[in-house]
């Protein structure tokens, strides 16, 4: 069996256990737009004059919901699971056959990531059907931006799953990263309405930098490649460290 062979196997097999779990599907496709639509139920949130430039607050929080999909899949949903298969043996046994347990995290990594591109097409449709949001104007950027900011989020989630011990541990340092993940994203107050001073220190980190790449696509405008480069850098650094220490026992 070829190693792509085997590598399409185990993303099936991992496709079919990711479908059987309803909970984890609600909280990355379907969540993140529920605050959209509880912020574009009150009136005043649909006025123009109500964000930055002019953009309403309906308007600011359709890329935060896309980056709130990259938080629940990168520190929510795929760290429990890849300590789970090391704390219960199974990558260990893994290791024993052709199936290589990369493979199974490469699958962890495309199925979620597959989750959120789903959950971003979720929130566009629905900033646009629902509250008459315009879609983003540099599709090809923001696609770029979402890539980049999905890639980072999830090698975030890989890192935590590298560093704990066990499921337990993993959801309480995944925990303890998503709140403050929650605020570089925006989902308390858009990155673009924060002070300057607050905002060019949260556009340092993977969701900050990826929030304002988000708003300029947004726009219209192609994101700004310091933003796209700050999020790529820490995508390729915490990849860097994922691969060093984690452990498959």
């Amino acid at each position: 069996m070829t190693t792509l062979t085997t590598s399409v196997a185990v993303l099936r097999a991992e496709a079919r256990l990711f479908l059987r779990e309803p909970a984890s599907l609600f909280w990355i496709v379907a969540f993140p737009t529920l605050p959209l639509c509880v912020l574009g139920a009150i009136p005043s949130n649909r006025e123009h004059s109500a964000g930055p430039g002019g953009l309403r607050v309906v308007d600011l929080y359709v890329p935060v919901a896309v980056l709130l999909a990259v938080l629940m899949a990168g520190l929510q949903s795929m760290p429990p699971v890849l300590t789970g298969y090391r704390e219960r043996g199974i990558l260990r046994r893994m290791s024993a056959t052709p199936v290589r347990p990369s493979s199974l995290i490469a699958a962890q990594i495309t199925l979620h990531g597959a989750a959120v591109a789903v959950s971003a097409l979720l929130a566009v449709a629905t900033g646009r059907i629902v509250f008459d949001v315009a879609p983003p104007r540099e599709f090809a950027g923001f696609l770029l931006a979402l890539a980049l900011a999905a890639l980072a989020g999830l090698a975030l989630g890989s890192v935590v799953s590298a560093v704990c011990r066990t499921t337990r541990i993993t959801q309480a340092v995944a925990s303890a990263v998503f709140f403050p993940g929650m605020f570089t994203a925006g989902v308390w107050l858009p990155v673009a309405a924060m002070p300057d001073t607050v905002r060019n220190i949260v556009t340092l980190t993977p969701l900050g930098a990826a929030a304002r790449a988000l708003d300029d696509a947004a726009a219209g405008q192609w994101p700004s490649w310091t933003h796209l480069g700050v999020t790529a850098l820490w995508a390729v650094a915490l990849i860097a460290a994922a691969r060093r220490w984690f452990k498959w026992e």
